[in-house]
């Protein structure tokens, strides 16, 4: 028992802890940029396998609290759909370390969906039928809305998973069990960030701007619909359980503020990223309109 403590233990350093040979600058775009966040990805990959994870027994209430929560069913349709858009974009590159760093982060979304699978079963969670999940008609697009929209809710899931474990929402037992599927979410918004700002330097001058106003359209329609489901708009009814990051503070903290959130948030996101080599890229547009909010929300 002693030695596969010792074992995830280990793992789960290495997953949170990473640097890039020396500490000689990199420049952003360059095949050094390419090697540095691709290997990031694999190198710290956490080899966990969801079938033999043991979940703990909850106390009454605590499984009470969790069966209600309203996001189980989104949540499995969102690891599906993301496994399958980053699994069609990784087979449209030829360049062996994008592809192999693409294919393994495809394969922990579709990990995450098999733990999200593993909880609601050991649980007695009952989830809605699944939908077919298709091949994107478009693979730069869908993978694009993956990673911004993972940008915007790791963002936000940071803070509430911290607000649960510090409200005792969750019980540690059951927070030390998922907490490696919430920074994995970290190295998957890192990883992107870097291969966005490594894609778009290597571009020829005249595709940037197209690529630049397909980013802002990828950013203009997951705003939409976040203001959408805040607003309580609920056109293919899932809005309730999609709009968790925006309501789920009253479920799972401990009465928190919108000002405190968004400063636990904050906190969160630096933590989770302070681990990796600071020469890799960071996710900065959510974090900036966060900053931004909060001059404007009363202490």
């Amino acid at each position: 028992m002693s030695d596969t403590l010792h074992q995830h233990a280990a793992a789960d350093h290495v997953m949170r802890n990473w640097s890039f040979g020396d500490s000689a600058p990199i420049r952003i775009g360059s095949d050094a940029h390419k090697q540095m966040f691709c290997r990031m990805l694999l190198e710290t990959h956490n080899p966990y396998k969801p079938a033999i994870i043991d979940w703990p027994k909850l106390e009454p209430d605590a499984l009470a609290r969790l069966t209600a929560l309203p996001i189980w069913d989104i949540a499995v349709q969102t690891e599906g759909r993301a496994s399958i858009r980053v699994a069609t974009f990784a087979a449209k590159h030829h360049d062996p370390l994008l592809h192999e760093a693409l294919e393994l982060d495809g394969g922990e979304e579709a990990r995450h969906k098999v733990v999200l699978s593993k909880l609601v079963e050991a649980y007695g969670i009952t989830l809605a039928p699944e939908p077919a999940y298709s091949a994107p008609h478009d693979p730069e697009w869908a993978w694009m809305v993956t990673g911004f929209s993972e940008c915007i809710d790791s963002f936000f899931a940071f803070g509430l998973f911290s607000s649960a474990q510090r409200s005792g929402f969750f019980p540690e037992a059951l927070v030390e069990t998922f907490e490696p599927v919430i920074q994995e979410e970290a190295r998957h918004i890192l990883f992107f960030a870097n291969w966005f700002a490594w894609h778009r330097r290597n571009l020829p001058w005249w595709r940037r701007p197209w690529f630049h106003a397909r980013a802002a359209a990828v950013w203009m329609v997951l705003i939409w619909e976040r203001i959408a489901l805040a607003k309580g708009i609920d056109t293919d009814g899932v809005a309730r359980d999609a709009n968790f990051p925006v309501t789920g503070t009253a479920s799972v903290g401990d009465d928190i503020s919108p000002r405190r959130l968004i400063e636990l948030c904050l906190t969160e996101n630096d933590r989770r990223m302070s681990g990796y080599d600071a020469r890799l890229v960071r996710p900065t547009f959510v974090p900036r309109l966060a900053r931004f909010a909060l001059r404007f929300i009363r202490k």
